[in-house]
């Protein structure tokens, strides 16, 4: 009996340690998912599945450095400069900028790095700055779509090949810069009205929140948006838009302001995940529960897919920020002389309550 009773207690013991380690390993784990979040892992440098995807299709314009002007160079022994246009608080502008210095110190290339901080005359100086510095390639992540004829002038005078992630510039492909990498926003908008008449079933009315005024991503997702609603759910009338200014506190804010002026608000399209998480904020300040209001948005973040979980937001398409790899490789061959797509245009996944909780370590 004796010898029974010490079994029990030392099973009892090594069940509780078995136990311990478990949820040990568990936290661990849950620490280096919201270590990717913050842009320190593997889903932040764009290893593994979680990488972009260039989407199919071999056509489109080609640029060289023959038709841009320059001669070739060795990537390896260049320094390229990499602007940023908003404040690192965004989960998106924390993943891009990982993104790119990771491939950077991967491929051994020296980076020089700014951050405009939201301010787009600040990116201005800032890139002339890295040209000053002695940047022989850049990477650009716009502010605004207009303005950077300033930049181009004096990036042309010394043939330094330009590539742009995430929104574009107005100016001439292969002459004022040599490629643009990023999402469909057009049909990242068209995703979003599928989910929002699928949710909804195609009626009611509904509200915008929209992107920064002042460059193509926000004209581009309203316009797909818009344009699937009137065509597929006329009986869904967008009857409230206001700029969220891409910002979670901004984001609350207008919803706080919409439901009160529209009571019977159906659902809301966020034009992306932190003006969404800033609408669930408001909802639920106001004492709605998950899924009065359907809400929509746009870019993929970890904070966002968990909502869909908790079945705050009904989907969410995404838009990877991870634009490392393929920025330095369109450089590293066009800097070879060889020709590159001017446009490259992304693959990009949706969240929905179906995949949330199975791919959530594939957000950021």
């Amino acid at each position: 009996m004796k010898s029974r009773t010490l079994l029990r207690r030392t099973s009892a013991r090594t069940l509780l340690a078995v136990g311990l380690a478990a949820s040990l390993t568990f936290a661990a784990g849950c620490a280096k998912s919201e270590d990717d979040a913050s842009g320190s892992g593997e889903a932040a440098s764009g290893k593994g599945d979680s990488g972009q995807v260039v989407a199919g299709g071999g056509g489109g314009a080609t640029c060289a450095i023959d038709a841009y002007g320059g001669k070739k160079i060795d990537l390896k022994t260049a320094t390229v400069g990499f602007s940023q246009s908003e404040k690192e608080a965004n989960p998106f502008r924390i993943a891009e900028t990982a993104s790119i210095k990771a491939e950077a110190e991967k491929r051994g290339v020296r980076l020089l790095t700014a951050n405009a901080q939201s301010q787009f005359s600040k990116q201005i100086s800032d890139v002339q700055d890295l040209i000053a510095k002695g940047a022989d390639a850049l990477v650009i992540a716009p502010l605004n779509s207009d303005g950077w004829e300033p930049v181009l002038r004096a990036a042309s005078a010394r043939h330094i090949p330009i590539v742009t992630v995430d929104r574009k510039i107005n100016a001439k492909a292969c002459e004022d810069y040599v490629s643009f990498i990023g999402s469909d926003f057009v049909e990242q908008g068209r995703r979003a009205a599928d989910r929002m008449i699928e949710v909804t079933g195609g009626k009611g009315e509904i509200a915008i929140l929209l992107g920064t005024a002042g460059n193509n991503v926000t004209t581009e997702r309203t316009k797909g948006f818009k344009e699937r609603i009137e065509e597929k759910a006329p009986g869904l009338k967008v009857v409230f838009q206001q700029t969220g200014e891409f910002s979670r506190e901004k984001g609350q804010q207008v919803t706080e302001q919409l439901i009160q002026s529209k009571p019977g608000i159906t659902g809301i399209y966020a034009e992306n995940d932190e003006m969404g998480l800033g609408a669930v904020n408001a909802l639920k300040g106001a004492g709605k529960k998950a899924g009065d209001i359907k809400i929509v948005t746009i870019d993929g973040t970890k904070g966002a897919v968990r909502s869909i979980v908790s079945g705050w937001i009904d989907g969410v398409i995404e838009s990877n920020p991870r634009f490392g790899p393929l920025a330095f490789s369109t450089l590293d061959s066009f800097t070879r002389g060889e020709k590159v797509k001017q446009d490259i245009v992304i693959k990009d996944s949706a969240y929905t309550g179906k995949n949330a909780e199975a791919d959530l370590s594939k957000a950021y």
